[in-house]
């Protein structure tokens, strides 16, 4: 007899390991997908650097440029 110190003593401590690192993992794995889809609105500061980007970029010309940011600034 093993007094309760073989071999099913070290799968309850497997369990237990396994069990904290998956919550770790879920946990992680939300607050990623928090980070990369912000469930609040674009502030418009955010859509005026998009704007800049979209110009330095040269997707948009000087006219458009301007037409846009000056809707996003009233």
């Amino acid at each position: 007899m093993m007094n309760g110190m073989g071999f099913g003593m070290g799968f309850g401590w497997l369990f237990w390991i396994v069990l904290i690192v998956l919550a770790v993992w879920v946990v992680k794995m939300v607050l990623d997908n928090q980070r990369s889809h912000p469930s609040s609105p674009h502030r418009p500061d955010d859509a005026l650097e998009i704007l800049k980007r979209r110009y330095a970029r040269g997707e948009i010309d000087d006219q458009e440029y301007e037409r846009m940011r000056k809707q996003l600034m009233s």
